[in-house]
């Protein structure tokens, strides 16, 4: 018994007795929660200099039936898209020689690959990054360090009915419904 509940009993002649605990809300566990994945073999393309964030985020991806792909550059990464044609890009904004904004307009302005959804990734949390991101095509933002969770939901958000990534709001071609039935 603490110095403060001594006294409080003396002076009050109360216990210390502690209030039952209250029942903590059951979170839904995440490997029984209902999750849409991709169909099988949907190919991603994570661009990220970090080979710790490539590992990390391809085991992820690869843990939900994707096939990935990587680059440590922008430009490779391009080169690779082309060659490829990724279904959604992982693109880090802070990259060697060409950065990920310059990359994501590049990827915008490609008549090949300015329908990919791409989804930025950095380690700082400006809201200024995401405006500008968004302003030039993103179709997502994460903030790094990620979770398995939040991975999830951000490729949730982009996929159709068909379980393929697509483009959603300003700057995409066509809804999601159009695409998957199309």
């Amino acid at each position: 018994m603490g110095l403060f509940d001594q006294l409080k009993k003396s002076i009050l002649g109360k216990g210390s007795e502690e209030p039952a605990p209250m029942a903590q809300p059951q979170a839904l566990d995440r490997r029984t929660r209902s999750r849409a994945n991709p169909r099988p073999g949907t190919l991603a393309l994570i661009v990220d200099d970090s080979p710790t964030i490539v590992a990390a985020l391809s085991r992820i991806l690869q843990s939900a039936g994707f096939t990935t792909l990587e680059a440590q550059d922008a430009e490779s990464a391009i080169e690779i898209a082309r060659e490829q044609v990724p279904n959604i890009i992982f693109l880090d904004i802070v990259l060697p020689g060409m950065n990920g904004f310059a990359a994501l307009r590049a990827i915008r302005r490609d008549v090949v690959l300015r329908e990919i959804p791409v989804i930025m990734i950095s380690g700082n949390e400006q809201a200024t990054e995401q405006f500008f991101g968004t302003r030039i095509g993103a179709d997502d933002f994460m903030k790094k360090p990620f979770s398995r969770l939040e991975v999830f939901a951000r490729v949730e958000r982009l996929l159709n009915a068909q379980g393929i990534p697509c483009r959603i709001g300003p700057g995409a071609e066509s809804d999601p419904a159009e695409r998957a039935a199309g």
